[in-house]
């Protein structure tokens, strides 16, 4: 099988998207895979998962546009940078979620869809935890209603949750 791009060499990265239900898939040669943007590929080495996660974070991206104290920024925890997250594509510990926010919300949207975890919810009895999540919501939004002092919004929101609580009985 030739390469699709330049339909010369030999076609050895064989790439599978799936997006929105839809799948594609490439076959490119080690050099036309190389100039590819948005996958790092590097036929120099080897395959391994911190190269794909690094590429990920974006190691492959130019760092101009970062700002300079993202760039230098430290987590106190265990010592790690943003740049050393990018070239290993992980982080060093929990707290590098919370140092590093804001550069980590693109990459994981770009990952994993979204940015918070959410966690699957079961074919049966799946609708209870829907309620709940529901309801911890609405609570929310409660706090907020009567810390603005709101207390009629707040009122129709704490009829809401006790409807929604009967659901649950």
């Amino acid at each position: 099988m030739y390469c699709e791009e330049c339909k010369k060499r030999s076609a050895t990265v064989h790439l599978t998207q799936v997006f929105n239900g839809q799948k594609t898939e490439s076959h490119l040669c080690e050099e036309c895979a190389s100039q590819k943007s948005g996958f790092m590929f590097d036929p120099a080495n080897k395959f391994s998962i911190p190269n794909l996660l690094g590429g990920m974070f974006g190691s492959s991206y130019s760092v101009q546009g970062m700002p300079a104290l993202a760039l230098q920024s430290i987590c106190p925890n265990c010592g790690m940078r943003y740049m050393d997250i990018r070239q290993a594509g992980k982080l060093g510990c929990s707290e590098c979620y919370k140092v590093f926010n804001q550069e980590l919300e693109a990459p994981l949207r770009r990952i994993h869809g979204n940015s918070q975890h959410l966690g699957k919810i079961p074919l049966r009895g799946g609708e209870k935890v829907i309620i709940r999540r529901q309801i911890e919501k609405l609570k929310n939004q409660l706090q907020e209603a009567v810390r603005a002092e709101e207390y009629e919004k707040a009122a129709e929101i704490r009829d809401s949750v006790k409807e929604m609580e009967s659901k649950l009985l």
